[in-house]
């Protein structure tokens, strides 16, 4: 090539057209109109700063769906008779997309597209198509073939043959087509942008890695594929689009010959160090598999129960029929006028080691939850609010200890700093934030800079609450007792989560640790404002892990008894139960990051859920006992009771009772 050469690329911040891109501008003489969405612009200055020559690309807002692309007419009179080439990358390339969005993208995209080059009376149209226009065809298809008579069974492949058809019929400039196959990741990074085609398999080698990789199972035949790495394509269709005479010509851009799909799977479980499988069955196994399938599907509950294990492995379900391809694609014509350029399809066992490679460290949907070298929690990042004091400042050193960063929030600055000193005496690593979690500017705040300080926020901990020790029959007129528990116990623990939520389900991991009550459990008397405040937040995090689980979030609630903390020093009566210590219940918490279960309590605890649900009028008579004993507070009763010994003096029925249910807060 000699001179200035223009070119106008749709689709150029999609992955394809990235790449494509940035292998033109490797010619200094190469300019570039890329027809942009406005929305689009801040993804195409990001791409061109990291492009070599990216100086040379020039954004031309447009859109596929509109009228004209939407680029104005003064502009298409200025740039006419200035493209060399116009190459048409955008489209869906989805096989799961309803038809109306496949029709409105591809096809009349297309048409818009081919309206524009014949506006600019580019020099040659180089329309992107797919393998896909040969929908089911059986035997070998050609580049010379297009309307054969196949049947085209999804949206996608209907599509993919019309937008096809638009540029063959309607295009009145020169025009090459390029139809490629699976187009997987770099050969020699694995660099991808989707999980698609031989991907969705990853989750469930993934999966099977767990097992003994000398296991082998036996498969019939399943057909077969057709995967070309991305660099392929980009450097064949540069070279067949600068080759003289290829005018109204077709490529293919695919493997020389069929992939069997089990030959697909072994290449990656190699590497993955998963089970390979063995084609020993013949293909009649298949076919009468197959049979059995479409008859099992009609039984009530059976296609339901596919799906779902389908779901689990990320695997589509529209995907499954289009698994194998039925036609065998021939591409001497490519092969022929690639010769002597070096531009050839690699083995697939000499790069599958890179693609997975890759999606192990950029898309995995759960690489954030995989186990950590030095223990589960090392290097995990757990936010932990009420952090100054008590469980949440035990539970600091210990997460520090086992390899954790302990993010500390509570109010008092101070109080944190000090934590945080002692943490990095241990010789661990703490960060603090100063916060009010029942002020909402103050959590919003939080939000913000937890994210810009850090990569990941793994876990979180509400810890922080308040208990008020208080009859009903004392609180008529104390409504705010009521306000002030689900403040924070509750109202500041849900915002805190939502804040973190979104972070969370990008990264497809988080945990969320809740300190709650044996209260709940127990439902002792005198706690109404606390243990409601703690049982709302207790059926929040319930409903919320059934709609986060598929996104890796999960819940745990840890049912915590009495604990000698700050939080329960004002009540005198206290000081003659059996607690367990700050640290004790650090444990705990500790427990429930590491194991993720979906709830910690004790068995007394559960004793108490267990009583409620057999026989709960006798459970009122004995709580009613328990409230009769146990008297309210001199603070409760609104008295002087400065020395403690009032409220300190337990009856013997009071003392059995502490004895037959310890860790209780009567």
């Amino acid at each position: 090539m000699s001179g200035t050469t223009t070119y106008l690329v749709t689709g150029a911040t999609g992955f394809l057209g990235g790449q494509l891109i940035a292998r033109l501008l490797e010619d200094p003489e190469a300019r570039i109109h890329a027809l942009v969405r406005e929305s689009s612009l801040g993804r195409l200055e990001a791409r061109t700063r990291r492009w070599p020559g990216g100086e040379r690309v020039e954004p031309l807002v447009g859109d596929l769906l509109r009228d004209g692309l939407g680029i104005a007419p003064e502009t298409i009179e200025r740039l006419a008779g200035e493209i060399d080439h116009v190459v048409h990358l955008a489209a869906l390339y989805d096989i799961t997309t309803d038809q109306a969005t496949n029709q409105a993208v591809n096809v009349d995209g297309t048409r818009r597209v081919v309206a524009l080059a014949d506006a600019l009376r580019a020099g040659c149209l180089h329309h992107v198509s797919s393998v896909a226009v040969a929908g089911a065809f059986e035997g070998r298809f050609t580049e010379e073939m297009f309307d054969a008579g196949q049947s085209l069974d999804s949206p996608y492949h209907r599509t993919k043959f019309d937008a096809e058809r638009v540029v063959r019929e309607e295009c009145r400039v020169p025009r090459r087509i390029y139809r490629p196959a699976i187009v997987v990741g770099h050969s020699k990074t694995g660099e991808i942008d989707k999980i698609d085609g031989p991907y969705y398999l990853f989750e469930g080698i993934r999966r099977l890695a767990r097992l003994p990789s000398l296991l082998r199972f036996a498969l019939p035949p399943l057909g077969d594929t057709n995967l070309v790495p991305v660099d392929y394509v980009v450097h064949a269709m540069h070279h067949l689009m600068h080759a003289p005479d290829r005018d109204g010509q077709t490529f293919h851009l695919t493997a020389p010959s069929p992939q069997p799909l089990v030959d697909v799977y072994n290449a990656f479980a190699r590497v993955a160090g998963a089970p390979q499988a063995i084609v020993v069955l013949p293909g009649v196994v298949r076919d009468a598999a197959a049979a059995a399938a479409d008859w099992l599907g009609r039984v009530p509950g059976v296609e339901l129960a596919r799906d779902i294990a389908l779901d689990q492995l990320r695997f589509p379900a529209e995907a499954l029929p289009h698994a194998a391809f039925e036609p065998e694609f021939d591409s001497a014509r490519t092969q022929a006028a690639l010769l002597g350029s070096g531009i050839a399809v690699p083995e697939l066992d000499d790069y599958a080691e890179v693609l997975w490679s890759y999606w192990c460290e950029h898309l995995d949907r759960d690489r954030a939850r995989r186990r950590r070298r030095g223990g589960p929690l090392q290097g995990r990042r757990v936010v932990i609010t009420g952090a100054s004091s008590g469980i949440g400042e035990a539970t600091a050193r210990q997460v520090a200890a086992a390899g954790g960063v302990p993010i500390l929030v509570a109010r008092r600055a101070e109080a944190l700093a000090d934590v945080k000193r002692d943490v990095e005496r241990m010789g661990g690593q703490a960060w603090i934030y100063p916060c009010d979690i029942t002020e909402p500017a103050s959590v919003e705040q939080l939000v913000k800079n937890l994210l810009a300080d850090h990569e990941g926020i793994d876990m979180l901990v509400n810890n922080a609450g308040r208990s008020i020790r208080r009859s009903v029959r004392l609180s008529y007129d104390r409504f705010h007792d009521f306000e002030r528990t689900m403040a924070i116990n509750y109202f500041g623990a849900v915002r805190l989560v939502l804040g973190l939520l979104p972070h969370m389900t990008e990264r497809r991991f988080g945990h969320v640790v809740n300190v709650s009550s044996i209260g709940v459990q127990a439902s002792p008397p005198r706690f109404s404002a606390y243990v409601a405040s703690k049982a709302a937040l207790d059926a929040f995090s319930r409903i919320v892990a059934t709609e986060t689980y598929g996104d890796g979030i999960t819940f745990t609630t840890v049912h915590m008894p009495l604990v000698r903390t700050p939080m329960i020093s004002p009540t005198k009566l206290y000081d003659a139960f059996p607690t367990i210590t700050p640290e004790r219940a650090a444990e705990m918490v500790v427990d429930a990051l590491v194991e993720r279960p979906k709830q910690v309590s004790t068995g007394l605890g559960t004793l108490g859920q267990v009583a409620h649900a057999l026989a709960p009028e006798s459970v009122d008579q004995l709580l009613h006992v328990a409230y009769r004993v146990f008297p309210d507070s001199a603070a409760a009763r609104g008295e002087d009771d400065a020395d403690g010994e009032r409220s300190s003096v337990l009856s013997r029925t009071a003392e059995a009772l502490v004895r037959l249910l310890p860790g209780v807060h009567w």
